[in-house]
C-alpha cells in the first residue's frame, strides 16, 4: 500500500511518530513543536484516543493542547468501524490541520480503523498537507508495516516480531516504540528481516521524528532514535531459521541520533547537529 498521492503544488504535511511517555508539563518540547507545526493557537487539532480503553484519554489530551494555546482541539471518539464513517468525524477531518493518536494497543487502530473513511481520509488530508502525530501504538500504526506486538531482547528470531497493516501514510520506515526502555532491538531487526526494503525506526521515550515532506527526519526530545538501514544487506538467515532461533544479519547500518539530529532517505545519510 502506498501513500496516497499528493496533489500538484502541495507539499505532504509531516508525519510525527512520537515514542511515547512524552513530556505533558514541564517542557513539552514535542508537543509544542507539534502545535506550532500545525500553525500554532489557530490551528484545529483532531485527537483520535481509539488505542486506548481508558476513558479520559482523548479529554485529558484536548486539555492539553488547550494549555498549549490551541482554541479548536476536539475528540473524536471512533470506538467501532461504523463511528468511523460518521460524517462529523470526516468533517472535522477534512478541516484540521493536525491528528494527533493518542497510545494504548496498535492493534485497536487498525482494526477499527483500518480501510474505513476515515483512514481514507487521514491518508488523504496527509498527502493535502495536514501534519499527523501520534505517540506509542499511534506512531507504530503510521506506516504501511505495523509491529502488532512481540517479545523484548536483542538478537532478532522469526517469531520475535508480529506484523500487521498500518495506515500507510509512508511505505519507507517501520517504527518501534519504547525502544531503549523496553529493549526493542531484537523485534525492529526481525521487522526488517521481513522487509529489508524499509528503514527502521527505533524511538525512545520523549523522543520524536518530525518526518519532513520527503521522508527527511529531524530528532525532537528527550532521548535518542535509532535509524537501522538494510540498504546494503548482504546476507539474511531468515529463510531458514526456526521458531526461537537466531538470525543471522549481516552488513546493516544502525545510527543513534540525539536531539537536532537528521536522516535524509533519499541519500542513507546521518547527521548530528
Amino acid at each position: 500500500m502506498c501513500p496516497a498521492a499528493s496533489i500538484d503544488n502541495t507539499s505532504r504535511g509531516y508525519i510525527i511518530p512520537i515514542g511515547g511517555a512524552e513530556e505533558k508539563l514541564n517542557d513539552p518540547a514535542i508537543l509544542d513543536r507539534f502545535v506550532s507545526t500545525c500553525g500554532g493557537k489557530n490551528a484545529r487539532i483532531a485527537i483520535i484516543p481509539t488505542a486506548s480503553e481508558l476513558e479520559d484519554t482523548g479529554r485529558n489530551y484536548e486539555k492539553l493542547f488547550r494549555k498549549l494555546g490551541i482554541r479548536h482541539a476536539r475528540v473524536l471518539n471512533l470506538i467501532s468501524r461504523e463511528d468511523c464513517h460518521s460524517t462529523d468525524a470526516l468533517d472535522y477531518i477534512e478541516n484540521a490541520d493536525g491528528v494527533f493518536m493518542t497510545g494504548g494497543n496498535q492493534l485497536r487502530l487498525s482494526t477499527t480503523l483500518g480501510g474505513t473513511p476515515v483512514a481514507q481520509a487521514l491518508r488523504r488530508r496527509n498527502a493535502e498537507g495536514m501534519h499527523v502525530a501520534g505517540t506509542s501504538a499511534g506512531a507504530a500504526f503510521m506506516p504501511e508495516h505495523m509491529i502488532a506486538g512481540g517479545h523484548e531482547g536483542s538478537t532478532p528470531s522469526p517469531d520475535m516480531a508480529t506484523l500487521a497493516p498500518g495506515l500507510g501514510l509512508t511505505n519507507h520506515f517501520i517504527i518501534d516504540q519504547h525502544f531503549r526502555q523496553r529493549d526493542r532491538i531484537g523485534r525492529l531487526l526481525t521487522a526488517l528481516a521481513y522487509n529489508p526494503f524499509a528503514i527502521g525506526i527505533g524511538l525512545d521515550e520523549d523522543t520524536a521524528a518530525f518526518i519532513r515532506p520527503g521522508d527527511d527526519l529531524e530528532v525532537v526530545g528527550s532521548g535518542g532514535i535509532t535509524i537501522i538501514d538494510p540498504t546494503n544487506l548482504s546476507h539474511s538467515s531468515m529463510d531458514s531459521a526456526r521458531r526461537g532461533e537466531p538470525v543471522s544479519l549481516i552488513d546493516l547500518k544502525l545510527h543513534i541520533l540525539v536531539s537536532g539530529g537528521r536522516f535524509e532517505i533519499a541519500t542513507r545519510r546521518a547527521f548530528q547537529e
